[in-house]
């Protein structure tokens, strides 16, 4: 799993390439939390899933994980752009109900 970000304006994306799962779990939220305490600061974060080919439920728990840490900074955070394969797994695991999915338009 490989992890980009960018800012642009009041927005910081943050881009998953691979696969999210038990394996790369604990790097991903190394990398992300250290993301969001260096750069998040009343911004809103997007994590685009658009390079992810895979996410299992460790990979659920490090974003719901990630998605509790920006609401307690009071910063908002978004799944945006997800592949097919992560779209349905968070449609099935009901993520959707806890943290948005963005929309545009």
């Amino acid at each position: 799993m490989d992890i980009t970000c960018k800012a642009e304006k009041s927005k910081i994306y943050i881009y998953f390439i691979g696969e999210l799962d038990e394996y790369s779990s604990s790097g991903v939220k190394f990398t992300v939390d250290s993301i969001i305490d260096k750069t998040a600061t009343g911004q809103s974060v997007f994590f685009d899933f658009s390079q992810t080919t895979f996410m299992d439920s460790t990979g659920i728990g490090v974003l719901l994980g990630r998605y509790k840490k920006l609401k307690k900074l009071g910063i908002k955070g978004y799944v945006y752009n997800p592949s097919f394969q992560v779209d349905k797994i968070l449609q099935i695991s009901g993520i959707y109900d806890v943290m948005p999915k963005y929309k545009r338009g």
